[in-house]
């Protein structure tokens, strides 16, 4: 096991991970597994990219096309759960999981989910539980 020395200065936190001060409102994960890459999920992902990047929304570097203003984070991942209906989409913070997502349904998410807030129902398969303390709003 290496031995990495604690950071605990914040200033030097977010110098390391920029984004730990950005200003992330959603957080998308494509699942790229197996199952899902057998569905285009690669496809998925590189629309979810090229969509964000368009409205400047993908948070990142300006050197990889991305905004450093940005508010999403997309995420390749090896699995979100539920594969044999793939290619499948989660999005944080609302807990939202996507089935059977293809290339063209990601601007209807971008658009209705990311931007104006209400999840694309024909496609949501599972929608995480929030704590009651956590509904508030």
């Amino acid at each position: 096991m290496v031995d990495v020395d604690f950071i605990d200065d914040r200033d030097r936190l977010v110098e390391l991970a920029p984004v730990a001060a950005a200003s992330i409102q959603h957080h998308v994960f494509v699942c790229t597994g197996k199952s899902c890459s057998a569905a285009d999920s690669a496809e998925v992902k590189n629309a979810f990219e090229h969509e964000l990047k368009t409205r400047g929304l993908q948070y990142g570097t300006i050197k990889k096309g991305r905004n450093p203003n940005g508010t999403v984070v997309l995420t390749e991942c090896g699995s979100v759960g539920f594969c044999a209906v793939g290619a499948a989409v989660m999005i944080y913070p609302e807990g939202v999981w996507y089935a059977q997502v293809r290339p063209a349904d990601v601007p209807e998410i971008v658009e209705e989910h990311i931007v104006n807030g209400r999840p694309v129902e024909r496609l949501a398969l599972l929608r995480v539980a929030r704590k009651a303390a956590d509904q508030t709003d």
